[in-house]
């Protein structure tokens, strides 16, 4: 921010006051009119990113910045200004002088707050809310940081719009892949975590879990694990909360007990609704005072509503999709009884337990326990902006040093181990890949169990790298075998077993299977539609594997229909111009072609070249593969001229970026010498498949379907040229095995 702190010659930095995943909360002065005021510096986006998004992202901060400093509350932060100041995007706020709900519940021990406290809190809460949804606006990220209590008792809601912004921008927690943002999941609606529509009575949800918390010291599901919690929510109905409160009021325990339904019609109607239920109960008799003889309330012991076996086939762990997401803070005492030992991979989560029957030793310095967590941490938040070489050293050198501190089978050493072989297959390292997640998975079944879902996720990892390296049938045993496993412990809808069962399909696809692999995508894709809702972007992927293997079976038009819906559904949910949005459309185009409708195609070609030309440039291998179907289509147009000069451009970009054997540039170089023979230039035509040919033969072999057919399109030129003898002598060739190779 330089080394005045004063951004736009206005706002002078003092102090930290506030850190958070979106960024830096300072103590400022606005120098202008000599009032303190907070400013909230949101962490900047880096030259990684897409530099369309960034624009995206800094319209997208404009307009939520707008709608938050129009709102005029006494219940809301007052937005004061916003702007962008070397590259950091600003936030002015009034400076609120007190403690959010989380701050209160960790002063004051974990134990929940007097019933007077609550029901005042709820009803300037469900006021600012009432004002706020009257606006259209929706939180969506309601919980106790979210919401400050002034020392004059005054409530306010902070971060509208921009707590939603922050997950755009890749700050917040994210179930992988689906573009849902979260923070801890023990405030989320049902419909959040399906994916579905969102509206009002989702913040009603969250301020239901909110109340809970306040009203027990714990939240309405309070389990250690991430995916636990998210079942909760979606699938348990909590203990009403007079169940670890009895003093508390009949109808505040109905109001959360209402707020809490898991259908959105069967919460209170809106916030004003909510609020007019508080001053109705409010106004009964003796609101306050507790029933008669009941004693004061023991010690509150996590609320369990749903039954944890401690056996490690039976473990609620947090899936890959729920990688970021942390437990939020735990009642007093919660960890000093046993709970089941549950080790994500990803989960980022330290522990010092043990899993053997061995005498423990001596616990490591806790210093160094935490220097190692925040390392590893670090190397997560690397691989997040995808930069997997810095990842890949971070997280082998803290894997090092978790095996001298905690030993070489230590949990925490093999989730490090683990990250190393992640990264490496993100570095199209493969083998080493391989190697290091066969050296996990055996020392996760040594220590956990064959079943543990580590173990499972080790050699599911395994089994994808089998599959980079083309050795597709032992990849298909290993899916066989883990979806098996998968579907014994945690169930088939389970959304580790559906992302198994996804790469099976694609396994059996490679394997030639067209029917079975069909028959699995298409199961997949039906479950996860109904699991997460047909928009959710898991869903997408399996429908757009199906797509491809309904172009594989000949089915050509259930293909492109396929295709289209995916490309729209994308588009409505991640963007127009998101990469997995324009994968799709590719494929539309390229279906578009072969089914003769060249001249649509051609037009989503253009439209593609400029999308990836704005996200990687004219020389991205995405703009050069768009590039490469939209001259493919100016031939079956009859337009040879330009069909010729651009394979020759993209033949000549992807020999500089890739070299000039790289089977893309050789798929180019064929483009180019098929156009020169539509153009009756047939002796270039004849070199350049030579040229092809002679290169595939070095690269692949005499036999490699690829090499027979470049020798077949210089045969076709020979002919063309009148030189039938030669072109039988190159066909006799092609058709001859080298010796000592066995037929097909």
């Amino acid at each position: 921010m330089g080394d005045s702190r004063l951004i736009q010659g206005r706002y002078r930095l003092h102090e930290v006051i506030g850190r958070g995943g979106m960024g830096e909360v300072w103590h400022a002065t606005d120098e202008a009119l000599g009032r303190r005021v907070a400013v909230k510096c949101l962490k900047p986006l880096g030259p990684q990113q897409d530099p369309h998004v960034r624009d995206v992202v800094r319209e997208r901060f404009r307009r939520e910045a707008r709608v938050a400093a129009a709102l005029q509350h006494r219940g809301i932060t007052v937005v004061h200004d916003f702007g962008e100041y070397e590259g950091v995007l600003f936030l002015v706020m009034e400076l609120l002088e007190g403690r959010n709900l989380s701050q209160l519940l960790a002063a004051n021990a974990q134990n929940p707050l007097p019933v007077q406290d609550l029901v005042e809190i709820t009803d300037q809460v469900a006021d600012a809310l009432a004002y706020t949804h009257r606006q259209g606006i929706v939180h969506r990220d309601l919980k106790p940081a979210n919401i400050m209590r002034l020392r004059d008792g005054t409530v306010k809601i902070c971060d509208f719009g921009i707590a939603r912004l922050g997950a755009d921008m890749g700050f917040t927690s994210k179930l992988t892949g689906t573009g849902i943002a979260m923070g801890t999941p023990h405030y989320m609606s049902p419909e959040q975590i399906g994916g579905g529509e969102i509206d009002h009575r989702s913040d009603l949800y969250s301020l239901g879990c909110v109340l809970y918390e306040l009203a027990t010291g714990v939240p309405p599901f309070d389990l250690g694990d991430s995916w636990a919690i998210l079942i909760g929510h979606r699938d348990t109905v909590p203990s009403p909360p007079r169940v670890h409160r009895a003093e508390l009021p009949d109808y505040f325990d109905r109001l959360v007990v209402d707020l809490l339904a898991k259908i959105p019609e069967e919460r209170p109607a809106d916030a004003g609704d909510l609020r007019r239920r508080i001053v109705s109960g409010r106004a009964g008799p003796s609101p306050f005072a507790p029933p008669p003889g009941v004693p004061a309330p023991p010690p509150l012991p996590p609320t369990r509503p749903v039954p944890v076996d401690p056996g490690p086939a039976s473990v609620l762990v947090a899936p890959a999709w729920a990688r970021a997401l942390v437990g939020g803070h735990r009642p007093a005492g919660a960890a000093d009884g046993p709970r089941p030992a549950a080790h994500d991979p990803a989960a980022a989560v330290l522990t010092t337990e043990w899993t053997t029957a061995a005498p423990a030793p001596a616990a490591p310095p806790a210093e160094l326990v935490a220097v190692l967590a925040g390392r590893y941490r670090a190397g997560m938040g690397l691989g997040r902006l995808g930069r997997w070489d810095e990842a890949e050293a971070v997280h082998r050198s803290v894997a090092e040093d978790r095996s001298r501190v905690l030993g070489a089978d230590h949990p925490d050493t093999l989730a490090s181990r683990y990250e190393v072989g992640f990264a490496l297959a993100r570095l199209d390292r493969p083998a080493d890949a391989l190697d290091v997640f066969d050296r996990v998975a055996l020392a996760r079944a040594r220590v956990l169990g064959a079943d543990h879902p580590d173990t499972l996720a080790a050699r599911q990892e395994r089994a994808y790298a089998l599959g980079r390296l083309g050795r597709h049938p032992e990849a298909y045993e290993l899916y066989v075998e883990v979806v098996a496993a998968r579907e014994r412990t945690v169930g088939p809808d389970h959304p580790d077993t559906l992302r198994c069962r996804h790469n099976l399909a694609f396994t059996l696809g490679r394997l030639g299977r067209l029917e079975e692999s069909y028959r699995t995508a298409h199961e997949v894709a039906e479950a996860r539609a109904r699991l997460l809702g047909a928009a959710h972007p898991d869903t997408l992927a399996t429908r757009h594997e199906v797509a491809h293997v309904l172009g594989r079976l000949g089915r050509g038009e259930e293909a492109l229909a396929q295709y289209r819906a995916v490309a729209e559904a994308r588009a409505s949910a991640l963007g127009a111009d998101h990469p997995e949005t324009l994968a799709a459309r590719y494929e539309t185009g390229v279906f578009l072609g072969r089914l003769g409708q060249a001249a649509d195609a051609l037009d989503v070609c253009r439209d593609l070249v400029a999308a990836r030309t704005r996200a990687q440039g004219a020389d991205g291998p995405e703009t050069l593969r768009a590039r490469h179907a939209l001259a493919v289509n100016l031939g079956r147009l009859g337009r040879w001229e330009e069909a010729l000069a651009e394979s020759r451009d993209v033949h000549a970009a992807r020999e500089r970026a890739l070299g000039a054997d790289h089977p893309d540039t050789l798929l180019s170089r064929r483009e180019t010498a098929v156009a020169l023979g539509r153009l009756d230039r047939w002796e270039e035509a004849l070199e350049t498949h030579r040229a092809v040919a002679a290169a595939r033969t070095r690269l692949l072999g005499p036999a490699h379907p690829d090499t027979v057919a470049a020798l077949e399109d210089a045969a076709h030129c020979l002919e063309r040229l009148g030189r039938p003898a030669e072109a039988a002598a190159l066909l006799l060739g092609a058709a001859t095995p080298p010796r000592g190779a066995a037929p097909a």
